[in-house]
């Protein structure tokens, strides 16, 4: 139902740890918090951003749920929100931008500064593939079970400028690049550039988007402290080489397509490796900085072998479609 404008409204007068946003769609809802300290701190914030979109839908007659891909709802039937930018985003991107019912996890890493940001990104992305083989959370779309075991990430790379950006020797490159898309009237700023992985000058951030929704809070909150580590471990180790980006598309479509049971190219390009073979490495990579961070226990929660999507899929072959949208919702707010 195209009702955001309505949760949008009735959160605005209270205080919260963020906001909630219009998305392209008019039955999506962004939850995004405001600047953290730690990912135990963006936990608490999401927690609270949940209830709060939770009890707004109440009051409006409806439920929220953090997935992927909602299970069953058709994206081409879906009201477009009442933004402009969306309006002219869709008239340019056509039926590629009315497929986007899909949502994911966007985790923002502070950085020192704008070479340390390429450094890091440069650092993250061959492991990225990785972190979307576990949090893969969005099998069924328009009531189908899709074979993928993230239809988002497929989907998502339909856009313009998706997946993996192109090599940057320097902020300065990356700058120019996108300067000249905005001379040529192909985007009006960075953020029409839906790369999985992003430099945010306005938030001094590396933003990463890779990861499907987690349903579940504390997975969300696993994945940030996790990409936390790893940035922290790029920018103050030696500096990165530039991301095999064959190696990436290769990745990115096995973890797309099979989830935590994926084979990725290793990031050393030499081998095949499986999924609870890699995050124990990256888990091991990060541990100094995991430890000066404090954030081992958020990261029990990452499961090697199993993701959401799993237990969506489950859930469907034994009781429908009905029963996951209803499971969804329910572990958003309370996800034990």
């Amino acid at each position: 139902m195209p009702e955001v404008k309505a949760l949008v409204d009735w959160t605005e007068s209270r205080a919260l740890p963020g906001v909630l946003k219009m998305e392209l769609l008019a039955s999506m809802v962004e939850v995004a918090t405001g600047v953290c300290d730690s990912p135990q701190e963006a936990l608490t914030a999401l927690a609270d951003l949940r209830a709060a979109a939770a009890e707004a839908a109440l009051a409006n007659g409806l439920l929220v749920a953090a997935s992927g891909t909602h299970p069953f709802s058709v994206p081409e039937q879906q009201d477009i929100a009442p933004d402009p930018r969306y309006k002219e985003f869709v008239a340019y991107a056509g039926i590629s931008a009315r497929r986007q019912a899909v949502c994911g996890l966007h985790v923002h890493v502070g950085m020192p500064g704008p070479e340390e940001c390429m450094r890091a990104l440069e650092g993250v992305l061959p492991w990225l593939p990785l972190v979307l083989a576990l949090s893969a959370n969005s099998p069924y779309l328009a009531g189908e079970e899709t074979g993928l075991a993230s239809k988002r990430a497929e989907v998502l790379a339909l856009l313009p400028r998706a997946a993996a950006p192109p090599v940057f020797t320097s902020y300065a490159e990356w700058e120019a690049f996108v300067e000249r898309y905005v001379r040529l009237g192909l985007a009006d700023g960075y953020t029409r550039f839906w790369w999985d992985a992003r430099p945010h000058p306005s938030l001094g951030t590396l933003e990463i988007r890779s990861a499907d929704q987690p349903t579940a809070p504390e997975l969300s909150a696993a994945f940030a402290a996790l990409l936390q580590a790893l940035c922290v471990t790029a920018v103050e180790g030696p500096p990165p080489a530039a991301a095999n980006r064959g190696d990436y598309a290769q990745n990115r479509w096995a973890a797309l397509r099979f989830g935590p049971r994926a084979e990725l190219v290793h990031p050393k390009g030499d081998r095949l490796a499986k999924v609870p073979e890699l995050l124990t490495e990256l888990l091991e990579l990060v541990e100094p900085a995991v430890c000066e961070l404090g954030t081992e226990e958020l990261l029990s929660a990452l499961d090697p072998v199993r993701c959401e999507g799993d237990r969506q899929l489950e859930i469907g072959r034994e009781r429908g479609l009905e029963a996951v949208a209803a499971d969804l919702a329910e572990r958003t707010v309370r996800s034990k």
